[in-house]
């Protein structure tokens, strides 16, 4: 497992870091694509119509990703159009999140099933937003200045925490600290990946030229790592309520996006605002 996971990170992370450089539509059509298919493995996962069988940690069927019904379509639409809206602006990107808002609730008027009708809007919104809303914030800070710093710094310091949690976890961990929600998850790893996430901030201000003051940057240096430990245990929330081990099996040895995303999701908002209230 550890071997396919180097494996593909060391496929990956050029991908990444040369979308983050690239930028532009290109970027902006690739975080589209890469929270469509979180999304509709968001919807897979939790489908409310999915039946659970007498282990209440193992699920009978799971519906494949690539075969959603309609309001999952529905959302991952709304997914794309969020994205697609940031182009215009900050207030088309928050009327496209109303927008789906409003289409879903249509959608399910029409269809007119009172008894199903509340759990699939419910389900459909959480997917959007969750991963639509917070996911679109990758283009927010890529957008901020013109090489894509605030971006790197964000996403390669979360990898590097939850890489180290990772490791650590697996090689020194002893102390499982959330074995309802995450039976792996160790106080040894959680610590480690703290520690490295709170360095990399420093380190990638310092690789990518950013130059931000070190003094300003210690809240966030502090904050980052621990929001992506959140985030990561919101996501296995998630899953362990849904009775799945991963959200698909997408990228070898890591899972799905969702499963990747899920400390991304949080981490990338937290950079954009903390740049936009306490940098700028």
């Amino acid at each position: 497992m550890l071997a396919q996971r180097l494996a593909t990170a060391a496929a990956g992370i050029p991908v990444v870091l040369a979308l983050i450089l690239v930028g532009g539509t290109l970027y902006t059509a690739a975080v589209a694509v890469i929270l469509v298919l979180g999304v509709l493995e968001f919807f897979a996962a939790t489908d409310p119509e999915l039946k659970i069988n007498a282990h209440p940690r193992l699920r009978a069927v799971q519906r494949p990703w690539y075969r959603p019904r309609l309001p999952a379509l529905i959302g991952g639409a709304s997914v794309v159009l969020m994205v697609a809206a940031l182009d215009s602006g900050f207030d088309e990107w928050s009327g496209a999140l109303v927008l789906a808002i409003a289409v879903t609730f249509l959608f399910l008027v029409l269809r007119a099933d009172p008894d199903t009708g509340l759990r699939d809007w419910m389900w459909i919104i959480a997917g959007v937003t969750y991963v639509g809303f917070l996911g679109s914030h990758l283009v927010l800070l890529r957008d901020l200045d013109g090489d894509g710093d605030w971006a790197l710094l964000a996403v390669f310091s979360t990898f590097a925490a939850d890489t180290a949690a990772y490791v650590v976890g697996r090689t020194i961990g002893r102390t499982y600290i959330t074995p309802a929600i995450s039976p792996g998850k160790t106080l040894e790893g959680t610590i480690g990946g703290l520690v490295t996430g709170f360095a990399a901030v420093f380190a990638l201000n310092w690789i990518t030229g950013l130059d931000a003051d070190a003094q300003d940057l210690i809240p966030l240096a502090l904050l980052l790592p621990f929001v992506a430990f959140v985030g990561d245990l919101g996501e296995s929330l998630v899953k362990r309520g849904a009775g799945v081990k991963d959200t698909s099996e997408l990228i070898p040895g890591h899972g799905g996006f969702l499963d990747r995303l899920d400390s991304i999701l949080f981490t990338t908002p937290l950079v954009y605002y903390f740049v936009i209230w306490a940098i700028r």
